[in-house]
Formats: C-alpha cells, sequence, structure tokens
C-alpha cells in the first residue's frame, strides 16, 4: 500500500480522499512543525509528503528521503521547497494554485479596509469600555472611495484585488515583471515603475511571488518615496518588505500606516510591531476560510493521487 506523510493537521477532506483513493496516511497530530530530521524519520517509509508553507524542504531535507515521488504543497507558493533539487532527485512539486485566489483577496481588501479605517482599533477601544459618545475626531482614519491603489504583482490575487477596487472607484496602476496590456487596454490599469506607483498611491498591496528580485522590493528607498499620508498591505510574502525599515518609517510617521498577513521570518517577528499603533497585524490567514481550505486539501491530494495511483503528472505540477 502507498503512504503518504501528512507533515502538519489538514482538513479531513484532503485525507478522506487520499485513504478512499487506498492510500495509507500518516499525520503529524502534534500540529507543530517538525524539524529536517524529524521529517526524514517520518517520511521513511512515504511514497509522498503533503506538507506545509512552514515547512522548508532544503538540498539536506530532500536528499534524506529514500522513496518519495511527489511533494505536495498545500499553498500556492513553493518558495518553501527546493524545486530544482527535487527535479534532480525525480520528485514533483505540486501547488494549490487559483482555488485560494477570491478568498485571499477578500481578505487582502478587508485588511487594506481595517488598516485605512482602524477597524481593529475602534473595536478594542470600545470593547475596553472607553466609547463614551460620538466624537467629531474620534478614530479618525482614510478614505478609501475614488483613492489611488498600487498593486505590486498584478497576477490572479493582484487581478481580484483590482476587482474588488474597481467597487470602490479606485484609481488603479500596476507593477508587475510582465505588462499586462489586454488589462490596460479592457480595464484602464495603469503600468507603473515602482518607484512612480510609490510616489503616487494611497494605498500599495503587495501580491507578488518571493524570488531573489522580489526579496527586500520594499526597503527605506521605496518607503522614502510614498506619501505621509500613504498606507502598505503585504499580501504576498514577508521577506518582500525589509521589516526594520518599515518599523522605521511607521514609528516616526512617515507613512500612515500598514497591514501585514504575513512576516519576514515567520512565524517571528519584531515585537516592535506590536508596540505600534498604525498598523494591523493578521497570522497569515489570507486563505483561511472553511470552504478554500477543504478545496486546497483536496486539490493536494488530488495531486497525490495522480502520481501514486494513476501514475500520470500531477495536475498542479510546479515544474
Amino acid at each position: 500500500m502507498k503512504e503518504v506523510f501528512i507533515t502538519r493537521i489538514i482538513p479531513e477532506a484532503g485525507i478522506k480522499l487520499l485513504e478512499s483513493a487506498g492510500i495509507k496516511t500518516v499525520v503529524n497530530y502534534r500540529d507543530s512543525s517538525l524539524n529536517q530530521q524529524e521529517i526524514i524519520e517520518q517520511s521513511e517509509n512515504a511514497d509522498a509528503i503533503l506538507c506545509l508553507l512552514s515547512d522548508k524542504f532544503d538540498s539536506t531535507l530532500i536528499s534524506g528521503l529514500k522513496k518519495v515521488k511527489v511533494i505536495a504543497n498545500y499553498a500556492v507558493g513553493y518558495n518553501n521547497i527546493d524545486v530544482e533539487c527535487c527535479m534532480e532527485n525525480n520528485i514533483y512539486v505540486t501547488n494549490t494554485p487559483g482555488v485560494l485566489t477570491d478568498t485571499t483577496a477578500d481578505l487582502g481588501f478587508a485588511l487594506l479596509m481595517a488598516t485605512a479605517r482602524k477597524i481593529p482599533q475602534a473595536h478594542l477601544y470600545t470593547k475596553s469600555g472607553k466609547f463614551n459618545g460620538w466624537g467629531a475626531e474620534l478614530m479618525l482614519g482614510h478614505d478609501i472611495h475614488g483613492k489611488k491603489l498600487g498593486i505590486v504583482g498584478l497576477g490572479r490575487i493582484g487581478q481580484a484585488i483590482a476587482k474588488r477596487a474597481n467597487g470602490f472607484d479606485m484609481d488603479i496602476s500596476y507593477y508587475s515583471r510582465t505588462r499586462k496590456s489586454e488589462l490596460e487596454s479592457e480595464k484602464g490599469y495603469k503600468f507603473k515603475t515602482l518607484q512612480a506607483l510609490a510616489k503616487e498611491s494611497d494605498f500599495i498591496i503587495l501580491c507578488c511571488s518571493l524570488t531573489d528580485e522580489t526579496h527586500h522590493l520594499i526597503n527605506e528607498d521605496i518607503l522614502a518615496l510614498m506619501k505621509s499620508s500613504a498606507y502598505i498591505i503585504n499580501l504576498s510574502r514577508g521577506q518582500v518588505i525589509n521589516e526594520k525599515h518599515l518599523i522605521d518609517f511607521l514609528s516616526s510617521g512617515k507613512i500612515a500606516g500598514a497591514g501585514l498577513d504575513v512576516y519576514e521570518h515567520e512565524p517571528n517577528f519584531s515585537p516592535k510591531l506590536t508596540k505600534l499603533e498604525n498598523i494591523v497585524l493578521l497570522p497569515h490567514i489570507g486563505s483561511a476560510s472553511i470552504e478554500t481550505r477543504n478545496i486546497m486539501a483536496e486539490l493536494a491530494a488530488r495531486n497525490i493521487i495522480d502520481v501514486l495511483v494513476d501514475e500520470k503528472i500531477p495536475r498542479s505540477n510546479v515544474y
């Protein structure tokens, strides 16, 4: 019988699908990250691994896998896996693209709104019993409708963000490694250099992949170009922003605020972030809806079934 090692607890929908295909599942029900040696030991008899974004599969770990034919990443991104090393070892790498686009975009736009309108701060203020009546300057934030939105990375999620922004009559510009000429002509989106986008936008939302080129893409040089009334929202990967530089600009009031769902050294982040009043912090919940997480589990399972049962190239093959 084929065997899959699942590095953390996932929705039961994925496990049931694997077992219905005659595949044995071994799950880390401790539900905390395993170190490399633990993953190697737990995968000794595994023909496949279903892992999370928090699991780092470098060349050392990959070289220690004996039987594994496919690593199914329970995420759209796969920067946690050395894909080239997997290719050299004839191991498929798969992800879960597409299925989380709208859910992540919902969260991203909600984070933008919450940050601009100080919704979490207002919630805590009211809940703590400080609300004594309406005040003309109570919890003042910034409008969203009619403002300039700059999207960094106009892929699936970036386009879904733009779709939501259209409903708020936002003026949409974007910076991306490839021009989206058809969207420029059809939707009126404007391509900008990153520098121009930083200067002109009231809101910047990051939806790009993490690559060598995007690592610390947002640093003190870019932050210095932003308006003092501007906000930045990170929906991509934490390493896209230099966290130290961001803290400096937020602390000094050089930019109005930030909303983060991801962190540079996740799950760790600077305690200085928690002391800032002009920031909203989320625990990496971009795709965290019941419906989407179930679909992700099923897609990851189907990728494994494609390889182990149907002996074909998996449907969400990374390479």
